[in-house]
């Protein structure tokens, strides 16, 4: 009768610590789980505050810091060159002198839109909500080049030009253009955004 009252004991004994082990080891894994989770939103919150806080600078509408000519390297990779780190590939940059060289105010909103849609190329990882802040961006960069078209014209071509001028520039390539597509599949919806990075006032031309 002992023997058996020690047996079930015993094997009372072995469950209990099993159980106990599968307890504490779920509950370490959960731990670790939850560890990446916060890290990861973290990580995210901090890609997200830098996406919004990057804005243009009045330094980079008057060619202050021109970049050179990055020629054939331009394409060779998604992100091109950005040899002036100033958040716009450098061809785009250059294009955009080239084609306006009198008229600051057309520069800033171009560049604006361009640095925009750079930053698609150059998220070190991507979410929906990565994605759906460069798209705030991309709305309100979108929006600016509208701000040189006097409301009076009512002339949306001028303003679609404008646009597309970028867009063939920075979307040029068949990798560059999925990119695109794939941040906008990953885009939730958001409140459309307006306004410059720049005070066009202050611009004479």
């Amino acid at each position: 009768m002992k023997n058996l009252k020690a047996f079930f004991a015993h094997r009372i004994f072995k469950i209990l610590k099993w159980v106990i082990f599968i307890l504490v080891g779920s509950f370490i894994i959960l731990v670790v789980i939850r560890i990446f989770h916060f890290i990861n939103v973290q990580k995210t919150t901090d890609q997200i505050v830098k996406i919004h806080s990057t804005k243009l600078s009045i330094d980079d509408v008057m060619g202050k810091n021109l970049p050179p000519d990055p020629g054939l390297e331009a394409d060779k990779t998604i992100q091109g060159i950005d040899a002036n780190s100033n958040g716009i590939r450098d061809d785009v940059e250059l294009a955009i002198f080239k084609e306006y060289p009198k008229s600051a105010k057309t520069r800033a909103v171009l560049l604006q839109y361009a640095l925009s849609l750079q930053m698609m190329a150059t998220q070190p990882f991507v979410n929906e909500e990565i994605a759906t802040a460069v798209a705030e961006k991309d709305s309100q960069s979108y929006d600016c080049i509208g701000e040189i078209i006097p409301r009076s014209d009512g002339d949306l071509e001028k303003i679609k030009i404008l646009r597309n001028f970028i867009e063939n520039k920075q979307l040029n390539t068949e990798v560059r253009n999925n990119l695109k597509t794939d941040f906008d599949n990953k885009t939730r919806s958001f409140e459309l955004k307006t306004g410059c990075d720049i005070n066009l006032l202050s611009l004479k031309n």
